[in-house]
């Protein structure tokens, strides 16, 4: 038998890492997904540099920085996963920055690749119409699935924010929901009479139905049939599902009712900053997008309905 191998202390980029990471996720309040993905790619990043025989992130330069974006495997990807790639390296170097680890945040001098944004993926009132009227209110699940996608489609909810939703969030008298979104920002969203009736209806005869007393729901609003929280991948389905019912030939996702939600509010004439409030954007740049879309629409009903389009 061989004798066991010593383990192995960890490296100053590990090191370095961890303790970045513990610091976007507990003083800056970033959501989980995301500190993953800066955990990722920040370890890709140590990989590289560590291959130029560097043993911490502070012994880089701009210069290394440059090479790791400019290397042929960064090069073969998407212009956007090199943004994503910088943006967190970026955060790294201003945290090291900031602790005093180096003098100067050395990535301020390095320019992100440009982003070409493309227009999301949008439904038409008819089609999202259509999905909504397929679940089976007769039933358990399709009194929950109805008032889940109204709520989506009312409130342009990102899927987590749809999950995590939960009952005291809803503000009755003014017909409004408290949602909790990246960074656990609180924002104020208003929601339609249509869709505080089927969470009503949700409430009163299908969800008792989902709670299970070996279960804890924490006053979460939407219910799997174990008494938790829906997860994504249960939403994502119920959506497809919803869509294949009502034919529609595309590939419906979760977040078309995001980008449908902005869309339709922009094309009936909703200022600009008040759809960035509803969907939670910290930019409007991030938000302006959806104008785009909306130019899209006026060309495509000039085309189609002017005699000279």
């Amino acid at each position: 038998m061989s004798k066991p191998q010593k383990e192995q202390k960890p490296t100053r980029f590990a090191r370095e890492l961890k303790q970045f990471i513990h610091y976007i996720s507990l003083e800056r309040g970033l959501a989980d997904n995301t500190s993953s993905s800066y955990s990722n790619d920040l370890a890709r990043f140590s990989e590289f540099l560590l291959s130029q025989q560097m043993t911490s992130f502070t012994e880089a330069g701009a210069s290394a920085i440059q090479a790791f974006l400019a290397h042929p495997v960064m090069v073969e990807m998407a212009v956007s996963t090199r943004a994503r790639y910088l943006y967190a390296i970026r955060s790294m170097y201003k945290y090291l920055h900031t602790t005093g680890a180096i003098p100067t945040n050395i990535s301020d001098s390095v320019d992100l690749p440009k982003v070409r944004r493309p227009l999301p993926h949008t439904l038409t009132f008819a089609e999202i119409t259509a999905i909504l009227e397929q679940p089976d209110i007769s039933t358990t699940d399709g009194i929950r699935n109805r008032a889940m996608l109204e709520t989506l489609y009312a409130c342009g909810l990102r899927v987590s924010e749809l999950c995590s939703l939960r009952q005291r969030d809803i503000l009755w008298d003014i017909e409004v929901l408290r949602i909790f979104g990246k960074g656990s920002k609180e924002r104020i969203v208003p929601v339609g009479s249509a869709a505080l009736g089927c969470i009503r209806d949700y409430q009163r005869l299908s969800r008792p139905l989902f709670v299970k007393k070996s279960s804890s729901s924490n006053d979460v609003l939407f219910l799997n049939k174990l008494g938790g929280p829906l997860s994504r991948m249960s939403v994502w389905n119920i959506v497809h599902k919803a869509a294949l019912s009502a034919g529609l030939a595309a590939h419906v996702h979760p977040h078309m009712f995001r980008h449908s939600f902005a869309t339709h509010l922009l094309e009936g004439g909703a200022d600009l900053r008040a759809v960035q409030e509803m969907l939670g954007h910290a930019d409007i740049s991030t938000t302006q997008i959806y104008t785009h879309v909306d130019r899209e629409y006026i060309r495509e009903v000039h085309k189609t309905f002017h005699p000279r389009g």
